[in-house]
């Protein structure tokens, strides 16, 4: 049952309906909450917009890696907000009143998986899923002060789930604590991973999706790109990330300033950004068309750009994914690691300007686009705060080294409890 009472706007306003579990597992005990791009059975996924989900007949089956944490022994607390259509990085949707950031609330909670995130920072649940396209785990985790992992791309199953751009959407969850965010990753990542979805967006994945032998990352090398670093929004948010990285340093190794790619920030950015929309006109285009009016004015503003993506800017970004993608893969090897600010800083007040707000995410897409592109795992580990809020930083790494990155993280969590 979803919890009754919900303060912090997390949770959707639906009827519940009984969702069944296993009582016994590794995730016995704790309550789970599901981003409305989920199919739960006997509830209707309305992705964020009210007029979809009037339309949308309830789901008679539950997304299969939903199911999994289930059969885990989670319970079914409810149905969380997410922004429409997926397709928004700050959690606000003019639909719903906006979720509370428990760690921070005059600042927005981060989207599009905005209702999970304040559902788990604001103790309502213990786990909640999410997804990752442009950066919906890894933003919302740094803004709430959480842990958040986006996952190899293609290595777990999206079956069940709305699509935005195949070739970057990716499942990811939230937890308060790194114990239960490892014990989620081994029930879903563990699992047989889904084919690599090509689809709508006229691109295979490119992180890879099957299980792979564990990489002694622990004695690889740890990489910095200035271009990245300079990417913080001024010198408070630089001295805390050089703080959070004298953490990661004292566990790992020194960080090594790296060669800088042959892509910059922005080349990688307009890359990212032309290959989403393209693929999410591609997949709402004809219900958004058909719907005039039905959007929030942000995300109908990136729609309507998406409908300027013609078959040469396409295939051009894809070619600037693919050498971006071959070039990350040479720099980490095996065992490399980049280290990097996940966001430009602490979230965002909730009261700034729209214009505000569009160029903090056009900053943070920039740091968050490189995971997505490449396909590879990236996790943002809780290390700092600017002016009272919470600052993630991330680790980067090779394909499939998920399980890995989440041992390191919890090894460098450790190290800053102790101190």
């Amino acid at each position: 049952m979803q919890a009754m009472r919900d303060p912090l706007n997390a949770f959707l306003d639906a009827p519940q309906v009984p969702v069944s579990n296993r009582e016994t597992g590794p995730l016995a005990g704790l309550g789970l909450a599901v981003k409305d791009i989920f199919d739960v059975a006997g509830y209707r996924t309305g992705c964020g917009n009210p007029q979809k989900f009037a339309e949308t007949a309830p789901a008679t089956k539950t997304a299969p890696t939903v199911q999994l944490i289930l059969d885990a022994g989670a319970h079914f607390l409810g149905k969380t907000q997410t922004d429409e259509f997926a397709f928004s990085l700050m959690g606000q949707n003019s639909h719903f009143p906006e979720p509370v950031n428990a760690a921070a609330p005059d600042r927005v909670t981060g989207g599009s998986s905005s209702g999970s995130v304040a559902a788990v920072a604001g103790r309502l649940a213990d786990i909640a899923t999410g997804s990752d396209t442009g950066g919906s785990i890894r933003a919302p985790a740094s803004f709430c002060g959480l842990v958040g992992l986006r996952t190899t791309h293609g290595r777990i199953s999206l079956e069940g789930t709305m699509p935005l751009a195949p070739s970057l959407d990716t499942f990811g969850w939230f937890a308060r604590d790194i114990e239960t965010y490892q014990k989620v990753a081994e029930v879903v990542l563990h699992a047989p991973p889904s084919p690599l979805r090509g689809g709508s967006d006229g691109e295979a994945g490119r992180g890879g999706g099957g299980e792979t032998a564990a990489t002694p990352m622990e004695e690889g090398k740890l990489l910095r790109l200035t271009a990245l670093d300079d990417l913080v929004l001024g010198n408070t948010e630089a001295d805390e990330y050089r703080r959070m990285l004298s953490i990661v340093t004292a566990v790992l190794s020194e960080a090594k300033a790296a060669k800088p790619l042959t892509q910059t920030p922005d080349d990688l950015y307009w890359s990212f950004r032309k290959i989403q929309a393209r693929a999410a006109w591609a997949n709402h285009g004809d219900w958004i068309s058909a719907h005039p009016g039905s959007l929030g004015k942000g995300v109908e503003d990136r729609f309507r750009f998406a409908t300027t993506i013609d078959d040469q800017a396409l295939a051009e970004a894809t070619a600037t994914r693919a050498a971006f993608s071959d070039e990350l893969r040479d720099l980490l090897g095996d065992t490399g690691i980049l280290v990097l600010p996940t966001v430009p800083g602490a979230a965002p007040l909730k009261a700034d300007t729209p214009e505000n707000l569009l160029a903090y995410r056009e900053r943070a897409l920039r740091l968050l686009c490189l995971s997505g592109l490449s396909g590879f795992p990236q996790i943002t580990l809780p290390l700092g705060t600017v002016n009272g809020a919470p600052f993630g930083l991330s680790l980067l790494g090779p394909s499939n080294s998920d399980l890995q990155l989440i041992s390191l993280g919890k090894r460098i969590l450790q190290s800053k409890n102790k101190g």
